[in-house]
């Protein structure tokens, strides 16, 4: 007899049943030296107490919201299925542990899951705001590159300066006209201007030898440098108040005037 205990001790079946791995046959050998052997049946509790603190050791508390989502996976109709136990038989620690391992690969799957879905919307935000960032950077550039060719043309040597002031009926107009006859370009710089009535407006006029022409409606809210047309052989340059509606079908006639500058080119 103590031959027997002696080699199912050392056969290790003991070990394989703790962790599962035992056929039918070999759980019924088993489960008989566990009934017969105080022995074994104490070796089997050690083995099991061994298996749940190394459980415990590792185990790894999954997010509080796992649960509640893993519930709603499970279908309420899902039916449950009566199992019969040995009622001699105890539960061995391996099927707990592999529940637990199981719970927390699901709880890790889903949370990684969501960390990715995370992430990714996060690169789809930071592609988006490179992509805005880009486009602001090009806008930017853009508008250097702007300035540049003002600033260039301001200093061109060919480039004539006329400043032009407000009579009595507009004391606080001042406006700066920069006029290259070389290159055909004219830009206007709005200093200040008076506060006009709703229906009126600043234009400003070319004087031509036979008519005035009409180069744009001159806005304090447009405070900034501008291109205006150029035109040849103009004489000079008038400043106007005119109505607002059909103010481009008028003549710019020196009634209606409040600043003006003769042209150095054409004195």
């Amino acid at each position: 007899m103590e031959k027997k205990l002696q080699h199912f001790m050392n056969s290790g079946l003991l070990d394989s049943y703790i962790l599962g791995t035992t056929t039918i046959d070999e759980n019924l050998e088993v489960e008989s030296f566990i009934a017969e052997f105080p022995e074994v049946a104490a070796e089997y509790d050690r083995l099991q107490e061994n298996l749940e603190i190394l459980a415990k050791a590792n185990i790894v508390e999954a997010p509080k919201y796992i649960l509640n989502d893993v519930f709603k996976e499970i279908s309420e109709e899902t039916p449950v299925l009566k199992m019969n136990l040995r009622p001699e038989r105890r539960t061995p620690w391996f099927s707990i542990a592999a529940s637990i391992a199981a719970f927390i690969f699901a709880g890790a799957s889903f949370f990684l899951n969501d960390k990715n879905i995370t992430l990714s919307n996060e690169n789809q935000v930071v592609v988006e705001e490179i992509f805005d960032l880009r486009s602001d950077i090009e806008e930017n550039n853009n508008k250097l590159e702007n300035v540049m060719l003002q600033f260039m043309k301001l200093n061109n040597p060919e480039t004539e300066k006329y400043v032009l002031r407000g009579n009595s009926r507009a004391k606080n107009l001042k406006t700066v006209a920069y006029i290259n006859a070389v290159d055909k370009t004219s830009m206007i710089d709005v200093v200040s201007l008076p506060k006009l009535p709703e229906d009126q407006s600043f234009q400003i006029w070319a004087e031509l030898q036979d008519r005035m022409v009409n180069l744009g409606i001159l806005d304090e809210s447009e405070r900034k440098l501008k291109t205006i047309p150029y035109m040849e052989n103009a004489l000079g340059l008038s400043i106007t108040i005119e109505p607002k509606a059909g103010s481009q079908m008028n003549s710019g006639n020196n009634e209606n005037s409040v600043a003006e500058i003769v042209l150095k080119n054409n004195k």
